[in-house]
């Protein structure tokens, strides 16, 4: 049975509710469900419905391709100014002799250990410190484009890029030219958490606002650059919290078309100062990604990170709306595993992310950071690999 004939079934269900009836016969007809039906889904949806909807949508938008990328993280510090409840991973300055923060000898010396790997994409993101300033990351982006002209950079978030602009005393506007002009290509989604004050205010009360995250991707996006989002779920939140989220995300691809993926992250509890929030569940986790895929009609994807989530369900995920799951991290990121992830040393050959995403019955696509193919799996027959030589950072006890 294929998609639209598997929601046909569900149209034909006498026990559905009318609601349910009327969001599944708009998802048939493309046509865009409302901020109150996306509460209703959360509230009244079970697993089953929404994974039929969801790849629909999926399948309408890709058929079977899955997309990965081939990168690696550069992490210049887990020293943080900001004070976020739920994160694992950031060490205050006062906690300084358990965290890092890299000179940028240090970090091309990172990006160097890469030569002659295929990797496309080098993944910039870390603490908030007042030495790495504008003049700094500019200088930064610029060697690693000298060093390496392919290797795309996608760095940086609003909370850093906020900050920086902040201390020196320059708009956003003006602020994502300089970074555009030193060598930055794109923008992740990280620090986007969830928009709205009454939980933001609790859980990231002194980082940059849901607003002003949404205004530097607007500044981005207007220089004709892409971005990706995120929505930190399954804490203190209420499922309106989330939609309104997605709305507000919503609204502003609807005007800036900049966006190109959409990344649900879950709260992961552990030495964080969140511990006492319970996790949400695996079902929970693939109803989150399946709305999202059904309310986010014009984001081109929905990535689940299979270093957070863990492989199994990352797997079951393809069925539920994702048709990304990232890249070939290697285990010097420290962002996942510090926070309680199941992956405890992130890395995956491509090898064996092609072999997990065939194992469902999808086709793996490698791409670049602009979704840009760069070799289809689907024929490729494998020689034995030679494991990169990784470069780890300082082991954080």
């Amino acid at each position: 049975m294929n998609t639209t004939d598997q929601v046909e079934k569900i149209l034909a269900d006498t026990n559905l509710s009318t609601e349910l009836q009327n969001i599944a016969h708009k998802v048939l007809h493309g046509e865009r469900i409302s901020s109150d039906e996306g509460v209703y889904l959360y509230e009244h949806a079970e697993l089953g419905y929404l994974g039929v909807l969801a790849n629909f949508v999926r399948e309408q938008k890709h058929g079977d391709k899955t997309y990965f990328n081939r990168n690696f993280h550069l992490e210049p510090t887990n020293l943080c100014v900001y004070d976020c409840k739920f994160c694992s991973y950031s060490r205050l300055l006062k906690q300084k002799e358990e965290g890092w923060a890299l000179t940028m000898e240090q970090m091309l010396d990172i990006v160097k250990k890469y030569d002659g790997e295929p990797v496309t994409e080098v993944h910039i993101v870390g603490g908030v410190l007042p030495q790495y300033d504008v003049a700094f990351y500019s200088a930064l982006f610029t060697a690693i484009k000298q060093h390496r002209p392919d290797l795309h950079v996608k760095a940086l978030t609003p909370v850093e890029y906020h900050y920086i602009f902040k201390k020196a005393k320059i708009d956003y506007a003006t602020g994502m030219r300089l970074m555009k002009e030193a060598g930055l290509e794109s923008i992740p989604g990280g620090g986007a958490e969830i928009f709205h004050p009454e939980v933001r205010d609790q859980i990231a009360k002194d980082k940059c606002t849901g607003e002003q995250w949404l205004a530097i991707h607007e500044e981005w996006h207007k220089l004709g650059m892409r971005s990706n989002a995120t929505m930190l779920y399954g804490h203190i939140e209420k499922f309106w919290h989330r939609v309104d989220h997605m709305e507000k995300l919503r609204e502003l691809q609807d005007k800036t078309g900049g966006f190109q993926t959409f990344i649900p992250l879950k709260f992961r509890n552990q030495h964080n100062q969140m511990s006492d929030v319970p996790e949400v569940s695996v079902i929970e986790d693939l109803r989150n990604y399946a709305i999202a895929r059904i309310y986010m009609d014009n984001f081109d994807h929905i990535k689940a990170y299979w270093a957070m989530i863990s492989r199994e369900t990352a797997q079951l995920s393809l069925n539920y709306g994702v048709d990304d799951i990232d890249g070939t991290l290697d285990d010097t990121t420290k962002i996942y595993s510090m926070a309680g992830a199941e992956e405890q040393n992130p890395a995956m050959s491509t090898k064996e992310l092609v072999n997990l995403i065939k194992q469902v019955g999808r086709k793996a696509i490698e791409r670049d950071t602009l979704y840009n193919v760069v070799t289809d799996f689907e024929h490729v027959v494998f020689e034995e690999e030679k494991k990169p030589a990784y470069y780890k950072l300082p082991v954080v006890n």
